[in-house]
């Protein structure tokens, strides 16, 4: 059967679309990280924005002033603390070196048989050496592409600031290619808010709190390399079913061999009744809503999002499976179909 020149000119115009979507993926692929990340900040920094249009009343000015905040709080200091982080990373684990992990087991478990005690010492000495050279690896890696990584974090401001004062746009853009009914679009919209705060807010907001926190601890009680370990117990509780007892537990544990039982018992109770329970106390003020997305699914998507994506896929990783969740449950529902516009 002949094509119709109306049905020849639909299918040039969808290949002519399909064309130019690669070539403008293969263009934005090396940015493209950066420009999702903008997008991401954007959304988290939204309500800041919103009070600064409504003392400025300008999106331009209450847009710059977000950036300018943002630019004193969190990039300036970090551009100073970075040689310090790095120092400390190295000078922690030079200092690991020198640790007796037999004594401290056999102390630890002085009933447990000889062979456990020097396997499970084996077992933390191999597993540092490798956290070593992965770190130090991570770190020439910084430092090789330090002229890469500032132009990424230049567009990432780029996006930022645009994103933040032309949102109306950029909303009233997406809707009109949506190719969703607008009741289920407005939904649609809504379910993904929920899903985003809650890993934004819920898990990454919250484990740096617990994380400042802990790192707060650390210096009270006079640990040293404090600013390195405060980075390791941000990480550790960002990630659903691990938490910052990942950091100050071996570090109780490492008082206690010492000697430093006092010490030890403070900064322990310090952490667990303190730093263990922010997340139990903000969660519910932060993310008002349940999303009903399981923590192991947020999990998977933390630790494979890293894989692929890098650190960037903590937020992108849970982000793809839970959004992928909603149309997967939407068609064993049998709704997928009722969710679009009939053409």
């Amino acid at each position: 059967m002949a094509f119709a020149n109306k049905d020849i000119k639909r299918i040039f115009v969808a290949f002519l679309l399909l064309f130019l979507a690669i070539i403008a993926f293969l263009v934005l692929k090396p940015i493209l990280l950066s420009i999702v990340a903008g997008l991401l900040l954007a959304y988290a920094f939204n309500p800041l924005y919103k009070r600064f249009y409504r003392i400025f009343k300008e999106g331009n000015t209450a847009a710059f002033a977000v950036c300018v905040l943002i630019f004193l709080v969190i990039i300036i200091p970090l551009w100073f603390l970075i040689p310090t982080i790095i120092q400390q990373t190295f000078d922690l684990f030079n200092s690991t070196q020198n640790i007796n992990f037999l004594s401290i087991i056999e102390k630890l478990f002085p009933s447990s048989p000889p062979q456990f005690q020097k396997d499970t010492a084996t077992v933390i000495v191999t597993f540092i050496g490798k956290l070593t050279s992965a770190a130090i690896s991570s770190m020439l890696g910084f430092l090789t592409n330090l002229p890469t990584l500032l132009l990424n974090l230049a567009v990432l401001i780029f996006v930022f600031y645009f994103t933040l004062r032309d949102q109306k746009l950029l909303k009233e853009f997406i809707s009109g290619i949506s190719p969703f009914k607008k009741d289920n679009e407005t939904a649609l919209i809504q379910r993904f808010k929920d899903l985003t705060s809650s890993v934004i807010f819920g898990y990454v907001v919250i484990g740096i709190i617990q994380g400042i926190t802990l790192g707060i601890g650390l210096l009270l009680f006079g640990v040293p390399r404090a600013l390195t370990l405060t980075i390791v117990a941000i990480f550790a509780s960002v990630f659903p079913m691990f938490g910052p007892w990942l950091v100050w537990i071996p570090i109780t544990i490492f008082m206690l061999a010492e000697g430093n039982i006092k010490l030890a018992v403070g900064f322990a109770l310090y952490c667990a009744l303190l730093v263990s329970t922010i997340d139990n106390v903000l969660r519910p003020y932060i993310v008002a809503k349940k999303t009903g997305t399981s923590s192991v699914i947020i999990l998977i998507g933390m630790i494979g999002g890293l894989f692929v994506f890098g650190i960037m896929g903590i937020i992108l990783g849970p982000l793809i499976l839970s959004y992928l969740i909603i149309f997967l449950r939407a068609y064993k529902d049998k709704t997928l179909s009722e969710m679009f516009s009939p053409e």
